[in-house]
């Protein structure tokens, strides 16, 4: 395992496009491009991710379940990778902490969707964060939403580009929630690794991770 400074820049899909299905809001992107802008000149950040935190859904619905369809899913990540095809440091994040999906098929479907229109804006060389399901847990990957997306595939070649993109912090249910720290996780980012390694090598990214200003997390 290896350790890196990323920025992460989080933004929500309603605010990138107020319609769904519709363009990206000028002004908003404008302020929101400022921010990005300044990490990617930061000295201290070789790469910035840029986060859809939607938890795969629009006002509820989630996306090629019933709410939103993939085309307004790759729409939306269509207009964003045009904007940023020639930043080789920006990482795009498809989704933050999908959770309560209830077919990880088509889940895994509607990611696929996100990927090609990803690549088809004319960003093909930057590397993509591959949503698993329950709150991208990393303890889960392996075996609910990890065999489904280890078959996508990038239309660019290969997959040393797409990376699976796991959360799991230290306090008892892995959430983040509690200031508590009950667990170091090495139990469940070894399990991960084996099976990262048992498909061919893949590589994943803990993105989120942490615990509370405790005497718990000091250890």
């Amino acid at each position: 395992m290896k350790c890196i400074a990323i920025s992460l820049l989080t933004f929500s899909w309603n605010l990138m496009t107020p319609t769904l299905g519709g363009s990206i809001d000028g002004t908003w992107f404008s302020t929101f491009d400022k921010t990005v802008q300044a990490a990617l000149s930061s000295s201290t950040s070789p790469y910035v991710i840029l986060d859809l935190h939607n938890y795969a859904r629009w006002n509820g619905g989630i996306i090629g379940q019933g709410g939103p369809t993939n085309a307004q899913f790759a729409n939306v990540w269509s207009q964003i990778a045009k904007k940023y095809a020639s930043q080789s440091k920006i990482i795009f994040g498809i989704m933050n902490e999908p959770h309560d999906i209830p077919s990880i098929p088509d889940w895994a479907a509607s990611v696929q969707a996100a990927i090609n229109a990803i690549r088809a804006a004319g960003a093909t060389t930057q590397y993509m964060l591959l949503p698993g399901s329950s709150y991208s847990s990393a303890g889960t990957l392996p075996t609910e939403a990890g065999p489904d997306l280890a078959a996508l595939t990038d239309p660019a070649g290969g997959t040393s580009k797409l990376i699976f993109d796991v959360h799991q912090y230290l306090d008892s249910n892995g959430s983040g929630q509690s200031t508590e720290c009950v667990k170091d996780n090495v139990n469940v980012l070894t399990t991960l690794v084996a099976w990262l390694k048992s498909i061919g090598n893949r590589q994943a990214l803990l993105s989120e991770t942490g615990g509370g200003s405790t005497a718990s997390c000091e250890k």
